[in-house]
């Protein structure tokens, strides 16, 4: 256990923020699995700009990496082109 004042204030912040990402990346993933099971075009391409806002956002808090947001994108675009 952190016996500093500010250490015990960073282990509890910390807890707060760890909840939020993770919050954030379940609502995401979430978000890409209803798109990849979607079979409609017109609601595919709907939702496919809530998802890549989702998965911008997540790469610029560095929730994922960016290289991972941006094939993730990638691969989601290609699918609902190709419906």
């Amino acid at each position: 256990m952190a016996n500093h004042k500010s250490a015990i204030k960073r282990i509890r912040s910390n807890d707060v923020k760890r909840l939020r990402n993770k919050l954030q990346h379940k609502t995401a993933r979430n978000a890409i699995r209803d798109l990849r099971v979607e079979s409609d075009k017109k609601k595919a391409e709907k939702s496919l700009n809530n998802v890549l806002s989702l998965v911008d956002k997540l790469a610029k808090k560095n929730i994922i990496h960016r290289n991972k947001a941006s094939n993730l994108k990638s691969k989601l675009v290609k699918m609902v082109a190709a419906m």
